[in-house]
């Protein structure tokens, strides 16, 4: 599941709401309602970022997060609700599953809410209410009896909150319910336990624990305004994004296609991946630009050894259009100094020029093998180990020092409406609107077009009208996102476009409409030859 929008706020849990346990757990009686719902309680804690900040600062942050938990919560499938507490957030996860549908297990839940930026820690708890320290240990004796048998264990107590409304000490909770649980335990290791029974007790409960998911900390998304991300596939840029995400900024991602379908697949993959895992509570775009007519004119009117410096110049220019377009504040991307002859300390100086707004390289000072090793945490590196290295533009010998007035000059001789063309025919998917497993579905592409098929072209008008499948009618892919709802369910649609990627998700989303819509998954090469076969 994906995290979609960000949801409509609803009523938190208040304190009375929370679900506890009575002390008496262990004579308790076991339910007998086929459709009680007894919540799961997961511990959220706060992420240092955001307990440092002063308190109107922290309330809207804290706002925030918890709208992002909201819809984090939506997406994954279980139902529950949000408390908010000044320095802890609880979630109240229903074990009732309707009509027997698969959901995450509370571990999931724990490690998918860990991903929600501005949260420190997770912990699947059990909550007792409790009035004296004998209380807590026989509760803590029920819980801990299953985890510390016949292994060696160690108690962890404190207390949270003021310490007058909490009138027990940590050591009392940890002696008292050692001697409790050590007659079934193997003994007490205080150093390298086996198990560990972890105790927070505030005014009113006392939380029993195992272990905690350790959260991505930062600061809540969508707190520290938008930027817009150079995506290339790579290790680099992916990692760049999670960092700038963990900060608290919203991305959308510019993608400038140099390598074809498969390179765009690739990178949008990877995209979703970040929009799925991390951007819950926000609506992330991907953009693509066809960036093979701008490196034609490079290499054709600029001198080799300049080609690469003026090409990242032009990136950083059309990802500058994009984010003035959607409102965003900077441009984040994935270059670190002297990891290629562009990156160079003079190059990236002469590289910048070529932009107005901010530009931020959070990898500047990393190595190669330190970005690959936190592509694992970002969840993204086997997805880019298979991405290949995509670059028309590779001269012999590059420079490594430009100096700005010899690119300024290479420069002026390069149209400037290829790049505006470019840019004019530029596409955008949201990326929690796309299904990329249905893509690859059989009945939604075709090879085949009957003669009561109504083919529609999504590619630009230009590209229309020099050549189209016969027939073929011209609709704008952005206007074809907005108007499909009006086609007529009696039809039987085929569409296409430059490399079958914008047909399929308007194939996808037609679909789930209800209407009869396939797609040419080859794009423009397969509807040409599909054309040539018709003659």
């Amino acid at each position: 599941m994906d995290c979609g929008g960000r949801p409509q706020k609803s009523m938190a849990w208040t304190r009375a709401e929370i679900p506890v346990s009575t002390p008496d757990t262990k004579n308790a009686p076991e339910s007998s309602g086929a459709d009680e719902v007894n919540p799961t309680l997961l511990l959220l804690r706060f992420s240092g970022d955001l307990t440092t900040k002063a308190h109107a600062t922290r309330r809207r942050m804290t706002s925030r997060l918890v709208e992002n938990l909201r819809a984090s919560l939506k997406a994954s499938g279980r139902k529950g609700r949000v408390l908010k507490e000044r320095n802890r957030l609880f979630v109240a996860l229903e074990d009732v599953v309707p009509n027997g549908e698969s959901v995450p297990t509370d571990e999931e839940m724990a490690a998918r809410f860990a991903r929600v930026f501005g949260v420190q820690s997770v912990s699947v708890t059990q909550a007792v209410g409790w009035s004296s320290l004998e209380d807590i240990i026989e509760s803590g004796e029920v819980f801990g009896t299953p985890h510390v048998r016949d292994r060696r264990f160690a108690i962890r107590a404190r207390r949270v909150g003021d310490r007058n409304e909490v009138p027990i000490r940590s050591g009392d909770i940890e002696r008292q319910l050692g001697e409790a649980l050590r007659p079934i335990a193997s003994r007490v290791d205080l150093s390298n336990p086996e198990a560990t029974i972890f105790v927070e007790v505030d005014p009113d409960q006392a939380y029993f624990f195992i272990a905690s998911e350790r959260g991505a900390g930062g600061l809540p998304l969508g707190t520290e305004g938008r930027a817009v991300s150079l995506l290339s596939g790579g290790f680099d840029s992916p990692v760049a994004s999670w960092r700038l995400l963990r900060r608290g900024v919203a991305l959308d991602y510019v993608f400038c296609n140099l390598g074809g379908r498969q390179h765009e697949l690739e990178t949008l993959t990877i995209a979703k991946v970040m929009a799925d895992r991390w951007q819950c509570g926000t609506r992330p775009r991907f953009h693509v630009i066809d960036f093979d007519p701008v490196s034609i004119e490079i290499q054709s009117k600029v001198r080799m050894r300049y080609w690469q410096v003026i090409l990242k110049r032009l990136m950083l220019r059309t990802a500058e259009a994009v984010a003035e377009r959607w409102d965003a504040g900077a441009i984040v991307t994935g270059e670190a100094i002297g990891q290629v002859s562009s990156q160079t300390l003079q190059n990236l100086s002469v590289i910048s020029e070529g932009a107005r707004l901010p530009i931020l390289r959070p990898l500047i000072g990393n190595n190669k093998n330190e970005i690959i090793e936190e592509s694992k945490i970002v969840g993204t590196h086997d997805l880019s180990a298979k991405v290949g290295e995509y670059c028309a533009i590779v001269p012999s010998k590059p420079a490594t020092h430009a100096k700005l007035d010899d690119v300024l000059r290479e420069e002026a001789q390069l149209d400037p409406g290829v790049l505006a063309e470019a840019l004019e025919n530029r596409s955008h998917f949201n990326l929690a609107d796309i299904d990329l497993e249905a893509w690859g579905a059989e009945d939604l592409s075709t090879r085949e077009i009957g003669p009561k098929d109504i083919v529609i072209d999504l590619r630009p008008k230009a590209a229309y009208t020099s050549w189209h499948y016969p027939d073929a009618l011209y609709l704008d892919f952005p206007e074809a996102l907005r108007a499909y709802g009006t086609f007529d369910p009696g039809g039987s649609y085929v569409l296409y476009c430059e490399f079958g990627l914008k047909s399929a998700h308007l194939a996808d989303l037609m679909r789930r409409a209800g209407l009869q819509a396939r797609h040419i998954s080859g794009g423009l090469r397969e509807i040409r030859r599909i054309s040539e076969g018709r003659r």
